[in-house]
C-alpha cells in the first residue's frame, strides 16, 4: 500500500503522530474523531487516542483493550518509526480519564454512551466500544443462565448407553475423555469440546448425537453447523461416515448464518433471535474457535434455554478474523466449580478422583483442575491419533511458547522435521517438485481419483498473500520447481491445464462447492474438467461453471484450517511480520500427518513462537465494576 493511503485526512495532534508512525490506520482515526464530534464536547487527547487504539484492537481481533497494555496492540503498518518514541498515555491515570470523559458518560442532551470501562477481578481496566460490551455481557449472561440448571438424566441409563458407544479399549489405558465429553453433553445444557487436530472431536460429536437420540428418542431435533460452508460440509461428511457404525439419522450441516436465517439487506439481521427461537433440541457447532463474538451472541440469543449446545474446536488455533475468541475464552478462563451430582457419578467410573495437580499423568488420570473444567462443561481431548510423536512434540512446544524446545526438536536431525533457509530448502524443494509432478501425471492420464489423492498429499503454506514470504511469489516458485525436469511440458500461460490445483473463492450451493474447497484440473477425453472430492464423493465440474477460483500451489495458513495433508512446507515470514505468532505456526504445523518442512530462519521461528496473539476479552475474568 502506498504510504499516503495510510494517512488520515485532517488528523491532528496525537492522532496524527500515531497515524504517521503506523500504529493507527485511517479508519481508527476517523472513528475516534467522529465519536468526539457526535458528543459535541471537549475530550482529553489521551482519551481520544485510547478510542482510536480500541478501534485498532477490534480490527486486530480483540473485543476490548487493557488500558495497561496499549503498547501490545499490533500496529496497523510498519513505517520504520519506533513506537516507544511516541507520547503514550500514562496507564495509571488513563482509566480515570476515560471514566470521567463525555464519551463514557451520558446526559439528558446525549444519552448515548459510546465507551465502557470495566474493572475485572484480576485488577485490569478494560475499555470497550459500547456494542462489543453489550454483546459480551449478553453472552456472559446467557451462558450463566444455562449453567444454573441441568437437564434431567437417568444415570444408570446414561452409563449403559455410554458403555455401548464407547467400549473399553485395552490398547488405550486410562480415562476415556471422549466418553467423558458425551457424559457432559448428557448432563449439561452447554458443552465445550476442545482438542487439537486428530484428537477425535468429530468422532466424539457423532457419538454425542447417537447418545442423545438413544436417551430422548428419534424425534430429537438436531442441528449441525459451522462458521463456513466448507467446515459445515466437512462436519456432515465426518458424521455421515460414522452412521453405519452407530445408526445415526441423516442430519444436514449448514453454516451458522443459514441456521439463523439471514434476512434480506445483509448485516447481522436474522429470522431467528430472542423473540423467535431456533426449534432445535440439540445444536452442535464445529470449528467454534473461528466464531466471532458477534456471531456467537446472535446464536446464543436464538437458543431456547432447554436446547443443548455443543461447541467443538481447538482453542490454540487461529481464531476468527472478526473480533472475539469465545471458545478460547471459555476453555482458558478460571474453573473453580466443584464437580458434583449426576456428572460426578459418571466421571468417577472413568477416573481417579481428586488426583493432585502436577502429580498425575494427564493421560492416566483426571486431576482436580480438569474435574472443575468438566463441571463447567469443558472437556479437553488430549490423545492424538492424526500425527506422530515428533510432530506432536513440536506442536506442543510451539503452543507452550517454548522456542528453545522447538529448535532442539528441529536440530535433532529427524527426517520428518526440518528447518531450512529459503535459498537452501533442498529437502522441501524435492518434496514439492515430486508433489507437483505427481498431480500433473495423474491429471494428464485423466485419473481424477489419483489426482485428488496427490493434491491432498502436500501443501505449501504461507502467512501472507503478498511479499517475499507470500502466496503469490511462492506459488510461482512451486510451479517452477515442479516443472524443472518434469516428464511432460506444462504450459503455465494457459488458464487451465492438467494438474493445476484449484482453490475456490466463492460458494456455489447448487453444486455443493464452498469457498475454501480445493480441486484439480484433469483431462477428460478431449476436454478439461475440474475435479473435486469430499470423502468418497467425487465430482467433475466444467471450469466455466466455477464462479471464483485461484491456483492452490500455495495457500495461506488461515485458508488451511480444518484441512490435513501428509506433508506441509511452511514458509516462515520475517521476524517483524505482524501476522507471525505461535497460533499461526501451531495451526500450520498441525496440518501435517507425516512431515513438516519449515522454510525460514531460526530467528523468525523463535520470534513467532514467543509472540502470542493479543485478544483482549472480559469473558475470561469476572467483572467487578462497570
Amino acid at each position: 500500500m502506498n504510504a499516503g493511503h495510510r494517512l488520515a485526512l485532517r488528523a491532528e495532534g496525537v492522532l496524527a503522530d500515531f497515524n504517521r508512525a503506523g500504529v493507527l490506520g485511517p479508519a481508527d482515526v476517523h472513528v475516534a474523531r467522529r465519536l468526539v464530534t457526535i458528543r459535541r464536547a471537549e475530550v482529553d487527547p489521551d482519551v481520544v487516542l485510547a478510542v482510536a487504539l480500541t478501534v485498532r484492537a477490534v480490527r486486530a481481533g480483540s473485543v476490548c483493550i487493557d488500558l495497561a497494555r496499549l503498547r501490545d496492540i499490533p500496529p496497523d503498518s510498519d513505517t520504520g518509526t519506533d513506537p516507544a518514541e511516541l507520547a503514550w498515555p500514562d496507564p495509571l491515570t488513563l482509566p480515570d480519564k476515560v471514566r470521567a470523559s463525555a464519551l463514557a458518560t451520558t446526559s439528558a442532551e446525549s444519552p448515548l454512551q459510546p465507551l465502557r470501562v470495566v474493572t475485572t477481578d484480576d485488577g485490569a481496566s478494560l475499555l470497550y466500544l459500547d456494542r462489543y460490551f453489550r454483546e459480551e455481557q449478553r453472552v456472559r449472561a446467557i451462558l450463566t443462565e444455562r449453567a444454573a440448571s441441568e437437564p434431567a438424566a437417568e444415570i444408570a441409563r446414561v452409563a449403559a448407553e455410554l458403555g455401548a458407544l464407547f467400549p473399553s479399549d485395552p490398547d488405550s489405558p486410562g480415562p476415556d475423555r471422549q466418553r467423558m465429553a458425551a457424559a457432559v453433553a448428557a448432563t449439561r445444557w452447554t458443552t465445550v469440546l476442545a482438542g487439537g487436530p486428530g484428537t477425535g472431536k468429530t468422532h466424539t460429536a457423532a457419538r454425542i448425537i447417537a447418545l442423545l437420540y438413544a436417551l430422548h428418542g428419534s424425534g430429537l431435533r438436531v442441528g449441525l453447523c459451522a462458521p463456513t460452508g466448507r467446515a459445515a460440509a466437512s462436519l456432515q461428511d465426518a458424521v455421515t461416515a460414522q452412521s453405519a457404525q452407530i445408526a445415526l439419522p441423516e442430519v444436514e450441516a449448514v453454516t451458522i448464518h443459514r441456521l439463523l436465517g439471514p434476512l434480506p439487506g445483509g448485516g447481522n439481521r436474522f429470522r431467528h433471535h430472542a423473540s423467535n427461537r431456533l426449534p432445535h433440541d440439540v445444536i452442535i457447532v464445529d470449528e467454534a474457535s473461528m466464531v466471532s463474538l458477534t456471531l456467537m451472541y446472535h446464536l446464543l440469543e436464538a437458543l431456547r434455554p432447554t436446547t443443548r449446545l455443543v461447541m467443538i474446536g481447538d482453542p490454540d488455533q487461529l481464531a476468527s478474523v472478526d473480533a472475539g475468541a469465545v471458545l478460547a475464552d471459555l476453555v482458558h478462563r478460571s474453573h473453580t466449580t466443584e464437580l458434583a451430582g449426576p456428572l460426578a457419578d459418571l466421571i468417577t467410573t472413568d477416573s481417579t478422583p481428586n488426583a493432585p495437580d502436577g502429580d498425575a499423568d494427564l493421560d492416566a488420570t483426571v486431576a482436580a483442575a480438569e474435574r472443575s473444567e468438566m463441571a463447567d462443561g469443558v472437556v479437553r481431548l488430549r490423545r492424538r491419533r492424526r500425527f506422530g510423536i515428533r510432530i506432536g512434540r513440536l506442536a506442543d512446544a510451539v503452543r507452550a511458547g517454548d522456542a528453545d524446545e522447538a529448535l532442539s526438536i528441529l536440530d535433532a536431525g529427524e527426517s520428518d522435521l526440518t528447518l531450512e533457509p529459503a535459498e537452501e530448502a533442498h529437502i522441501a524443494r524435492g518434496e514439492v517438485a515430486a508433489w507437483v509432478q505427481s498431480m500433473v501425471s495423474a491429471a494428464e492420464r485423466g485419473d481424477a481419483g489419483a489426482a485428488l489423492a496427490a493434491l491432498g498429499e502436500h501443501r505449501v503454506l504461507c502467512a501472507h498473500r503478498e511479499g517475499p514470504a507470500g502466496v503469490r511469489q511462492w506459488a510461482q516458485r512451486v510451479t517452477a520447481w515442479g516443472t524443472v525436469g518434469a516428464a511432460t511440458f506444462v504450459d503455465l500461460d494457459r488458464p487451465w491445464y492438467p494438474g493445476r490445483p484449484l482453490l475456490l473463492t466463492e460458494t456455489d450451493h447448487r453444486a455443493r462447492l464452498f469457498n475454501g474447497d480445493t480441486g484439480i484440473v484433469v483431462a477428460d477425453d478431449d476436454r478439461l474438467m475440474a475435479a473435486f472430492g469430499r470423502g468418497s464423493d467425487q465430482r467433475l465440474v466444467h471450469p466455466g461453471r466455477l464462479r471464483g477460483v485461484s491456483s492452490a500451489h500455495a495457500m495461506t495458513i488461515h485458508r488451511s484450517q480444518g484441512s490435513q495433508y501428509r506433508a506441509v512446507a511452511v514458509v516462515i515470514p520475517p521476524a517483524d511480520s505482524a501476522l507471525l505468532s505461535r497460533e499461526l505456526l501451531y495451526t500450520a504445523i498441525t496440518r501435517a500427518t507425516d512431515s513438516v518442512r519449515l522454510i525460514g530462519t531460526a530467528e523468525g521461528l523463535r520470534a513467532g513462537i514467543e509472540r502470542k496473539v493479543l485478544r483482549a476479552s472480559g469473558l475470561r475474568s469476572s467483572i467487578i465494576d462497570v
